[in-house]
């Protein structure tokens, strides 16, 4: 799965992603980004 890196300003695919689901009840995608490290988050079914 992809996602946009904040620190990088590119879209890369997610590494270690893991599936969780936010206070209001939707579902979103967090890991880290390949390259730097930074977190990467994707609100979305998986």
């Amino acid at each position: 799965m992809k996602a946009y890196c904040v620190k990088c300003r590119a879209s890369r695919e997610i590494k270690n992603p893991r599936a969780l689901t936010m206070k209001n009840g939707k579902p979103a995608t967090q890991g880290v980004c390949p390259v730097c490290g930074t977190k990467m988050f994707r609100i979305g079914k998986n």
